[in-house]
């Protein structure tokens, strides 16, 4: 049985005009290996931040958080490989990416780095950093 269905594009109703279309839109490579990007989540709580970091594919090995005061800076290591193989097992395709990402951000006030505590798992970086407790301002003596 014969169906008579067309795909509906406005504007093109020619073939060509649809070939023609579809040969100058975007176009994204196969070889094209994104590099990784770290997205940050930070949230505050009465005495502490809650930082979550995405970090897919990195070994908690190749992590590092560093804290200076009100700077917190986190570094990751990143090797990506992805290999396709033929029927036969001889490999038609290899795509590698080795690298690092960091990031580094700045909470309003500074961070008590010797309490601070860092989890990862299933891609998750997540900080909690309790907040520096500020010194009681000091009432001088006039002599």
């Amino acid at each position: 049985m014969r169906t008579h269905l067309q795909l509906f594009e406005p504007g093109f109703t020619t073939p060509f005009e649809s070939a023609f279309r579809r040969f100058f839109s975007p176009m994204r490579f196969e070889t094209d290996v994104p590099a990784l990007e770290m997205r940050l989540d930070v949230s505050e709580k009465e005495h502490a931040y809650v930082v979550k970091a995405d970090i897919p594919g990195v070994k908690k090995e190749d992590i590092n958080v560093r804290i200076d005061g009100n700077v917190v800076q986190i570094d990751a290591e990143v090797n990506r490989e992805k290999e396709t193989k033929g029927d036969d097992g001889k490999m038609l395709r290899s795509e590698r990416y080795y690298g690092s990402v960091s990031r580094t951000f700045s909470p309003g006030l500074e961070v008590d780095e010797t309490k601070a505590d860092a989890k990862y798992a299933d891609g998750v970086l997540t900080l909690e950093l309790p907040k520096k407790a500020s010194d009681a301002a000091k009432k001088l003596a006039i002599h």
